[in-house]
């Protein structure tokens, strides 16, 4: 982790966004992600953990709040059953002692959750089932009728079957898209250190925690920096990756040390723990919060410098005529990436035409599209309305 100051710790700070209590009252519905680091022991899955969260997020139920929560530690929880050490290196090694820790898991958080008459639903996504829009809404409704039955989803990425074209990365990043999902009021990411620090606290020992964090910009994510855990593929940059796309959706999102007693309940009563990222300017709404949150665009458009001004700096929509190149195959609706000619990503947007289409009318004016395909769907190869910028992302 790289020293910066993206909020001078010993700076005064905005007083609304700091009243935790008020804050925390407000939310009725959250997202608690348990990372790997919290969840795992030297033999592999700490089920005592297991315990001590479940019966903190069942004094949130008890007060009526929903629940949804985005749990790691299946490839711990194999290696514990299975009585390996090592953590698996190759990705047939993963997915096998995925599979065989991911029952383990949840029953689990099944006897966790038993004792207070809870129920649980297990929700295994991969990044598909949330970047097509049809299932990203199937998934909306299943939790949607999960929260309506009083039942606690748990959702795990899908790596009994993962490869890297379908991979989140990392529960960091799909605890914000669930936030974003089902609109939630806050994401709580438990994690094993304090919070986020505005320098490596291991190696600088006069490093200040960070308290508050309302914009996250190139200097936070330098701070941040990239160091995974052992058992966990996200660092502390993932979850300030994470609170980004939160941001983005209007959600606030915490880090809290999550081996720490009773946090969640400390939390709501407004101990300043762990480090709050929030912010009064929401980005974006409904369907542009999914294609902020996207994790894997069907191709690529290659703009001229005319149509990257247009989309940057003019709120326009994307004519064929700043086309340059169609990069791969795909269908009307279809989200895709916008770059430049130096291959830098301006945004992403939902397509009116396909990619062979595309292909024919890149680089004409909107008034012979009709003449070169035999039909106009519109003069817009992409809306405005249906376009996210990457820097807002």
């Amino acid at each position: 982790m790289n020293s910066c100051t993206p909020t001078d710790p010993t700076a005064p700070l905005d007083q609304d966004l700091l009243d935790r209590r008020s804050l925390f009252a407000r939310c009725r519905r959250l997202i608690i992600k348990v990372g790997s680091a919290v969840l795992t022991a030297p033999r592999g899955l700490n089920r005592v953990m297991v315990h001590r969260i479940a019966d903190q997020i069942a004094e949130l139920r008890h007060d009526g709040r929903e629940i949804v929560v985005v749990s790691s530690g299946a490839v711990a929880s194999g290696l514990r059953k299975i009585a390996r050490v090592e953590r698996p290196l190759s990705i047939p090694q993963k997915q096998a002692t995925a599979a065989v820790g991911q029952s383990f898991l949840m029953q689990a958080w099944e006897d966790a959750f038993d004792k207070f008459d809870l129920l649980t639903a297990q929700i295994l996504l991969t990044s598909e089932d949330l970047a097509h829009r049809h299932r990203y809404l199937n998934a909306r409704n299943t939790l949607e009728t999960l929260l309506d039955w009083g039942i606690v989803p748990i959702i795990n990425e899908n790596d009994t079957v993962i490869v890297e074209e379908i991979k989140f990365g990392d529960n960091d990043h799909l605890s914000a898209l669930i936030g974003g999902l089902i609109g939630a009021d806050l994401v709580i990411n438990l994690t094993d250190t304090e919070g986020l620090y505005d320098r490596d606290p291991k190696s600088h020992p006069e490093a200040r925690l960070i308290r508050l964090v309302q914009r996250v910009d190139a200097g936070l994510l330098k701070c941040a920096g990239g160091e995974p855990g052992q058992l966990g593929t996200g660092g502390m940059l993932s979850k300030v990756n994470a609170a980004k796309k939160c941001l983005a959706s209007g959600i606030p999102m915490i880090i809290a040390p999550g081996r720490e007693r009773d946090v969640i309940p400390r939390l709501f009563a407004g101990e300043m723990l762990g480090t709050l990222f929030n912010s009064e300017q929401r980005v974006y709404h409904g369907r542009r919060v999914w294609l902020a949150n996207l994790p894997q665009p069907a191709g690529d458009l290659i703009l001229d410098g005319g149509a990257v001004l247009a989309l940057k700096k003019g709120g326009k929509s994307l004519l064929p005529i700043g086309i340059r190149e169609v990069r791969g195959n795909f269908g009307i609706g279809s989200p895709v990436r916008c770059l430049d000619e130096q291959q830098r990503i301006i945004g992403i947007g939902l397509t009116n035409y396909k990619a062979a289409e595309i292909e024919k009318i890149r680089g004409h004016h909107s008034d012979e599209i009709a003449a070169l395909i035999g039909y106009k769907h519109s003069d817009e190869v992409i809306h405005r309305n249906n376009f996210v910028l990457a820097d807002q992302v």
